[in-house]
């Protein structure tokens, strides 16, 4: 799912247990190649999965440090507990990236 606005962003959060949104931007081709990964991780748990340009809103880029693209940010309980920003990451790694926290460690 795509966000457009932090208000999409605010009520997806408020809305699910969990959450994990890729920050990216138009023309990231390590972005694009991070889309496959997040619609297997979307299929495999019950983390709602969303993408976001955080440009669309640049208030977005400070509060949550935005550095580079792409940058997972997981949400659980409308809580950030978890941030990545490494760049490409298979889907095995982003599962086990949202399996640990889901796990409470």
């Amino acid at each position: 799912m795509t966000l457009d606005a932090r208000d999409d962003l605010d009520d997806l959060v408020a809305s699910r247990e969990r959450v994990l949104v890729m920050f990216r931007t138009t023309g990231c081709g390590i972005c694009e190649s991070m889309e496959p990964v997040l619609d297997g991780v979307a299929r495999t748990t019950d983390v709602a999965v969303a993408v976001m340009n955080p440009r669309d809103d640049p208030g977005l880029v400070d509060e949550y440090d935005v550095r580079s693209v792409p940058k997972l940010l997981l949400f659980e309980d409308g809580d950030l507990v978890e941030t990545r920003e490494e760049g490409f990451l298979p889907v095995e790694d982003v599962t086990a990236f949202v399996d640990r926290t889901g796990d409470g460690d």
